[in-house]
Order: C-alpha cells, then sequence, then structure tokens
C-alpha cells in the first residue's frame, strides 16, 4: 500500500495531500474528467452559438460600457435571446450532466484507489470499471438527491413562517430569530448529508447500495471534521470560480468563449474536490479498518 494512504490524517495532511496527488497525476485526472465533461460543454456552446449568442463577445442595452455588461448577465435579457429551444437545450445538458459527471467522477476514485494500492492503472481500465457501477450510482444518486430535497424543503417550510409571523409580530426579534435559526439549520444539515455523504465512494469502491449506512459508520468521530474539510473546499473552489469569471467577463460579457472558459476551469475545481472527497474517504476506510481490527484483537484477548 501506498504509505500516503497508510495511516489516518489530520485536516492539514488531507488538505496537503489532496494538492500533491492533484499536481502530481493532473495529466490523468483532467484527461478522465474532460472525457466526459469536455463534450457537455462543447455542446452546450454549440446550443448557445444556434440560440444567437456571440462567440467573442456578448453585451446586453445600455448607454455606457460597465451597464451593457452587466445588462448581458440578466436573467431576462438571456432567457429573450435564448428562446425556447434554447432553454431545452439547456434542460437537456443538464440532465446530460447529471449523468455523465458522476462516472468521471467514478473513474477518478478508482484511479485513486489503485494508486493507494500501489497498482498500475490505464485511464480506459478505470472508465470501463465506473461504467460497471453506473446503475447502482444513478439508483444511489436519486435516493441521496430525495433526502437532501426533503431536508431543505422541510426546512423552508420551518424557517419561512416564522420569519414572516414573526417579523410581523417583532420585526427585529423575529427576523434575528430567523437568521440564527436558518444558520442552526444549515449547519445541522451539513453535518448530516457529511455523515451520509460517502455514500458515493461506497458504491463504487465497496459495491454498496445505496451505501448511506456505511457511510455513516465510516465517518463516526469524523463528522464536523469532514464538515470543515467540505467548507475549505467549497471556499477554494468558489474563489477560483468568482475570479476566472468575473476577469473574463469583463472582457467578453456573456458569451459563449466566457462559458467554455468558466466550464473549463469548473473541471480544474471539479477535479480538486474530486481527488479531495477520494482522500477523505480512504482516510476514513483506514480509521474505521483499524478500529474494525482493534475490536477484533480486543474480543481475542478477552478471557473466555
Amino acid at each position: 500500500m501506498n504509505t500516503k494512504f497508510s495511516q489516518p490524517k489530520g485536516f492539514g495532511e488531507i488538505l496537503d495531500l489532496t494538492f500533491s496527488l492533484s499536481k502530481i497525476h493532473f495529466r490523468d485526472f483532467f484527461t478522465i474528467l474532460l472525457i466526459f465533461m469536455g463534450p457537455v460543454y462543447i455542446l452546450e456552446a454549440v446550443i448557445l452559438l444556434a440560440s444567437g449568442t456571440s462567440f467573442f463577445r456578448e453585451v446586453g442595452p445600455g448607454d455606457d460600457w460597465i451597464s451593457q455588461i452587466a445588462n448581458s448577465f440578466d436573467e431576462t435579457v438571456v432567457a429573450e435571446n435564448i428562446g425556447l429551444g434554447g432553454a431545452l437545450g439547456t434542460i437537456f445538458i443538464a440532465i446530460l450532466g447529471l449523468v455523465l459527471f458522476p462516472v468521471a467522477e467514478a473513474a477518478l476514485l478508482i484511479a485513486l484507489n489503485h494508486i493507494r494500492k500501489n497498482e498500475e492503472y490505464s485511464i480506459s481500465s478505470v472508465i470501463k470499471k465506473a461504467f460497471s457501477r453506473f446503475w447502482a450510482m444513478l439508483g444511489s444518486n436519486i435516493v441521496f438527491g430525495l433526502i437532501v430535497f426533503g431536508f431543505f424543503f422541510v426546512s423552508i417550510l420551518i424557517i419561512v413562517p416564522i420569519g414572516i409571523f414573526g417579523g410581523i409580530a417583532i420585526p427585529l426579534f423575529g427576523v434575528l430569530f430567523a437568521i440564527v435559526l436558518g444558520l442552526g439549520l444549515f449547519v445541522g444539515l451539513g453535518y448530516l448529508l457529511t455523515r451520509w455523504g460517502f455514500y458515493f465512494g461506497s458504491v463504487v469502491l465497496d459495491y454498496e447500495s445505496p451505501g448511506l449506512s456505511r457511510s455513516w459508520h465510516l465517518s463516526k468521530k469524523r463528522g464536523w471534521v469532514l464538515f470543515g474539510l467540505y467548507i475549505v473546499f467549497f471556499l477554494i473552489i468558489s474563489a477560483i470560480s468568482f475570479a476566472v469569471e468575473t476577469t473574463f467577463s469583463i472582457f467578453l460579457g456573456n458569451s459563449v468563449l466566457l462559458s467554455l472558459i468558466v466550464n473549463f476551469t469548473a473541471i480544474f475545481t471539479t477535479l480538486l474536490f474530486a481527488v479531495g472527497y477520494g482522500v477523505m474517504y480512504l482516510d476514513a476506510k483506514v480509521r474505521h479498518d483499524a478500529e474494525d481490527l482493534d475490536e477484533m484483537i480486543e474480543g481475542f484477548n478477552e478471557p473466555r
């Protein structure tokens, strides 16, 4: 086994290993994601071009350059430009991404597992293995998606009435209470979803579907640390995406070229998150397997 994976790692060590693996194996990981995500993004660009969006520079109505750039991102203006056909194409692209992108992430996770075991692998072999788990992944993603939707739906049903009635009765107190309650629900839901979030790795590597119970056991005593790692990855990815989109939108507006730049940046940020997720999952397996071994040793040593 690769020594980098053999020992449990702390918060900083997981981040360090994530960036190290992303750098060393960047070509393979990026190629895997590009095979699945690239055609989807190119198809999206073709649909935008067909709907009349300019390739190099797209601006909206306005008397000056700043207002023209700002109006190019106005949802009403964008909807008018792409029309019904463009909207249907956008929906199709979203569905295609929901189906294909998990396969790419599964292939990358399988490649990481080969690296952990010091085994040789090829891009075609990990993609083939990922497709072998396609239906299990699809079913588990649907189950997890329904759980997430249910949690957020119930949260909205709780927060909105409290905010409205509290705001009417005691405006300042009602608003503050709704904010505090919303933050509490966000943290609570984030923790629960973090504990269940390893279902995907369980489906891909351990052949357990939907993998929710195994995820709960793997993340035992590590829920808050993992939740913090998710937040750090989210902040890093958001900062990169915001910097790229803001910088290029100043010159390109809401053009097809901007869409391609942002989308291909998303491949890079997806790589970071997928590797980070894989490192966290494999670290959880090391910790869990060690705990199981300790329990077996203790049981063996007990007097009979």
